[in-house]
């Protein structure tokens, strides 16, 4: 997960208030010191971090819990509604046939991130364009080429002009008003009168609906006042925060950045062109301290490929008629939705920990061989997993090469996930739970077991 040490720090934090005896002033310094540190091993700004933590402090002896809530719950509450504080407020970023001018200074991963942006809108049904518009640095054209053809967009430039203005006049005649268009446009080692030029007469040939500048998260604390000067040169509409997956200084320029009154809407998460997501503080810090993400959840599940076919296998699991076909369909699902390390970052934690790096990867591997295995069990067996006995089990086990103690592990996990969905699904009262929680959407009710 993104700023990973951070979130573990926070953790702690809260796992204190919840061991606590009492809620007391020495309670109350020991956390401010706590999330004092965890901020600032994150490179957020000293007098940032005091001013939070004096903010927690004193909401906590001043403030009264609200009627129902005890005084542990209340705690965590200033805690996690003053970490979201520093990031902002939500801003929405619509999502729709629109242009989009791409900007920042040299080496901040623009050209990427046009791919990545690219792919993004792709998933939401919509058709994209790229332009190449740095006329300075012919890798950048080539790399942005690259990157359409590999996720099938439409891509213009022209290599022969040097205006970047005319290229994108050039590119807006060529792709039809239902197209979203992004412009990657150059960059330099610094906020330059030239720089500003270019980008103003790149804007007013393509009247953008946004503007969003790319930055590096690794600059910390500095990305604020790069991302100010930008916003006051070019009037910004959001800031897109690139490579925070392997950045120590993460948290120092998501805050420096939300600081500076240009909106945070996107981070780059990975090297992926699947590794960009939306930012919206209460999401994030709801993540950051363990609380899961389950809206994003839902959105990746919408996003999938075959998604009739999973919710057809999710609700054969709840009516008990769960089989290894079933299994491999959800495990397909799966891999689309990204790794599993950040599929479980979306997930609530329970006591308020969270799966480690060894534990995590060990969960990853199983289901791998497993998959692999399901890829050795012929159609009769994926439809009647209680076929596979001896010889079945040592065939499948050489197909696979997997040993024949996983493919009876396989089955285990197959009939206690049946039964346990089983055993849920018949269960009225949670069952009313989960209707609530889905909006009343209604949850299937148990069929005959195979």
């Amino acid at each position: 997960m993104v700023l990973d040490s951070l979130g573990k720090s926070l953790r702690g934090v809260l796992q204190k208030v919840a061991r606590g005896s009492t809620i007391d002033d020495a309670l109350l310094a020991e956390v401010a010191r706590d999330i004092q540190r965890a901020l600032l091993q994150a490179d957020v700004n000293v007098q940032l971090a005091l001013d939070l933590t004096q903010r927690v402090r004193r909401r906590a002896r001043d403030e009264k819990p609200p009627a129902g809530a005890g005084l542990r719950e209340f705690l965590v509450r200033i805690i996690y509604e003053e970490v979201k504080g520093i990031l902002g407020p939500d801003r929405a970023f619509e999502v729709k046939p629109k242009r989009v001018l791409l900007a920042g200074l040299f080496g901040q991963g623009k050209t990427t991130t046009a791919g990545k942006l690219a792919r993004f809108f792709q998933k939401k049904g919509i058709r994209v364009g790229v332009v190449a518009a740095d006329v300075h640095r012919p890798a950048a054209i080539d790399q942005l080429e690259q990157l359409a053809k590999k996720i099938g967009c439409d891509f213009y430039a022209n290599r022969a002009e040097k205006r970047a203005e005319v290229i994108v006049r050039e590119a807006l005649a060529r792709f039809p008003p239902h197209v979203a268009v992004l412009v990657d446009t150059a960059g330099r080692t610094g906020i330059d009168p030239e720089l500003v030029a270019e980008l103003a007469r790149v804007r007013e040939v393509l009247a953008p609906d946004d503007t969003l500048l790319v930055l590096d998260a690794a600059m910390g604390q500095s990305a604020g006042p790069s991302a100010a000067a930008f916003h006051k040169a070019v009037g910004l509409t959001g800031v897109i925060l690139t490579k925070l997956d392997g950045s120590a200084k993460g948290g120092g320029a998501l805050s420096a950045v939300a600081a500076s009154g240009a909106p945070i809407v996107f981070l780059g998460t990975g090297e992926h062109l699947d590794d960009l997501e939306r930012f919206e503080p209460t999401r994030f810090v709801s993540r950051l301290l363990g609380m899961g993400d389950i809206q994003t959840l839902l959105e990746r599940f919408e996003e999938l490929e075959n998604k009739e076919e999973a919710q057809k296998a999710a609700e054969r699991m709840m009516a008990g008629r769960f089989t290894l076909r079933d299994m491999r369909s959800q495990l397909d699902s799966l891999g689309q939705m990204g790794p599993f390390s950040k599929l479980m970052s979306l997930l609530p934690s329970i006591g308020g920990t969270k799966l480690d790096d060894a534990q995590l990867e060990e969960t990853q591997a199983r289901l791998r061989r497993f998959r692999a295995i399901l890829d050795s069990v012929n159609d009769e067996e994926l439809d009647d997993l209680h076929l596979l006995k001896g010889d079945r089990i040592q065939r499948i086990a050489r197909g696979s090469g997997q040993r024949p103690q996983e493919v009876r592990a396989l089955i285990r996990y197959c009939e206690t996930t049946r039964k346990a969905a089983h055993g849920f699904a018949s269960n009225r009262r949670l069952r009313r739970q989960l209707e609530r929680q889905l909006g009343g959407g209604g949850v299937p009710g148990p069929g005959p077991a195979p």
